[in-house]
Parts: C-alpha cells; structure tokens; sequence
C-alpha cells in the first residue's frame, strides 16, 4: 500500500450505486450494439432504406430524421450553455460579493425572439413542402380503393374491379377473444392507389405502420382521400390509431403488396365467392363475412341487420 496516498475502499452503498450505473451502461451499449446502422440512420422508424415500402416513405423518413439533428442540435447547445454558466458564474468560497444585478440585456432579448421565430420557420418550410407533395392527389392513378372503416373491423371496395372484401368485427358480440382471422387489404406493386376513406359510426384512423403514414376517418358527409404508390412487395399490418370503443386495439387489417398478377387472380376469387359490388357506409357495422354472403351479390345499400 502506498502510504503517502492511502486508497479506502467504496462504502457498501456506494460500491452497489456503481454497480448498478456499471450494469445499466453496459445494458445501454448492447442495445444500441443490437441496432442496425440503418435502423439508427432512419431514425428507427420501420422499413429499409434501401428498398422503400412506398414512394412517400423516404420523403416521411428525411423530415423526421431531419427535425431530430435540428431537436439534438438545439439541445447540446442549450444545455451547454447552461453547464457553462453553471460551472463559470458558480460561487467560490469566500466570495461574498454579489454579481452585477441587470434589469435587462437587450441583444439577449432579441436574440430569444428572432432565434425561436426562425427555428420554427424553418421547421414550417420544410414541413409544409413535404405535406403538400404527400398528400398531392394530381397524378393518375391506377387503382381506386374505398376504405370503410366501422367497430371494430374494415371493408375494403375494389372500386374497379367492381368487387369488395369485409372484415368481421375483431370480438364477436357476446364471444371471448379477438378473431384469429383478419381481413386482408391487396394492393399491387409499383401501382399508384387512390384511397377514399369513410366511416359508419364513429372517427377512426387508417394506419399502414409501415408506410409511415395514417388518415383520420370520420363518419357523416366527411371524405378522406390520399395516394401512395406501394414499392416493395410483402406483407404488412394495418391499425385503427384512433381510440374508437371498447374493441378498438383489435382492430387490425392485413397488408399484400403483391404482382399484378396475384392482385388479378384475387380479384377472381373474390368474384368467385359472390362478393360482387361494394359496400355502402349505411351498411350495419355488426355483420359477418357469413352474413354478408348469404346475401348473395352484395350492392350499395344496407346488407345485414343492425347491432
């Protein structure tokens, strides 16, 4: 032991705090080590940077990376400046002066107003010039889909093909449990969609998680409406986002981005199983698949009996 500088252990209680930050940091850099370079670059929103869901995620993904390095750099600089002065204007020992007392500092005050003003504008600019291109509807489309949304499921129009698909309510009225099957929204690649959404009852959301993007839907007279351009086949989850009852977290659709010609040959099954037509927003909201095919060619109109 050195005697000149003797070395005392940690207290117990001590020695446990720096155990716990020693297991906590090294819990931290494993799950920042498990994070893909790409996951960390995309500001761990989903999809691949590489190959884009649609043609409107890597314009979504540029505005939220970009506002977080303006959030990140906004922030080192204002918590710096406050160490600074922390560690600069701290009182030292034996100093019982008190500092200059100033009742106001006009280049600071201005400085706070312009600075806010011009990071919000920027923030502004840049969000207004990417919502005006995503929800620009000025292109040709290839495909209109109408999207009713009611509690708790989806029925999709295939407003082309002249076909529908229904979804049953994610819980059976007097059943335990959400229903293992949902119903399955078909979309065809590099295609570009015209979606119309409405609503039979209450406001709902659409929500394609994986396409970075989400549309209120209201009931009424109220109509939605937006396009997007799927870009890589798969399979992915859609959602309702809005709360909308006592069923609402199981309210889940399915996603297929598939050929031109798998889109076709659903279609025709479709047409197969007499789902001929589209279902109108009057239609009651508590209905089953069954019920609705027992109808036969199901038109515009009401189909089933109200819940």
């Amino acid at each position: 032991m050195n005697e000149r500088f003797p070395v005392h252990p940690l207290p117990p209680r001590r020695r446990r705090r720096a155990a716990g930050v020693a297991a906590a940091s090294a819990l931290a850099l494993l799950a920042l080590a498990g994070c893909s370079s790409d996951q960390v670059a995309r500001g761990y929103l989903p999809g691949d940077s590489a190959n884009e869901v649609t043609d409107e995620t890597g314009r979504i993904l540029s505005l939220w990376v970009g506002s977080w390095i303006a959030a990140l750099l906004v922030g080192i600089i204002t918590w710096g400046l406050i160490l600074w002065c922390v560690a600069r204007y701290r009182k030292r020992k034996d100093d019982d002066v008190l500092p200059v007392q100033l009742r106001y500092h006009v280049p600071l005050e201005i400085m706070y107003v312009i600075l806010p003003i011009l990071m919000v504008g920027v923030l502004f600019y840049y969000t207004a010039r990417d919502n005006h291109e995503i929800m620009s509807e000025d292109d040709p489309v290839d495909l209109n889909v109408q999207v009713v949304a009611k509690q708790w499921s989806w029925d999709f129009n295939y407003l082309d093909d002249g076909v529908y698909e229904t979804g049953q309510q994610a819980q059976e009225v007097g059943a335990e449990g959400s229903l293992a099957e949902q119903v399955t929204l078909y979309l065809p690649v590099d295609e570009r969609v015209q979606f119309t959404l409405n609503s039979r009852d209450v406001i709902h959301s659409f929500w394609i998680p994986a396409f970075l993007f989400k549309m209120d839907v209201f009931p009424g007279d109220t109509t939605n409406s937006f396009q997007v351009t799927p870009t890589k086949e798969g399979d992915y989850v859609g959602k309702c986002a809005e709360l909308c009852g006592e069923y609402h977290a199981s309210m889940l659709f399915n996603v297929k981005v598939v050929s031109r010609e798998e889109y076709d040959a659903h279609m025709e099954e479709l047409r197969d199983l007499g789902q001929t037509g589209s279902l109108g927003v009057d239609v009651s909201r508590v209905q089953s698949l069954d019920s609705v095919r027992r109808n036969g060619e199901a038109v515009e109109g009401t189909v089933g009996e109200e819940g």
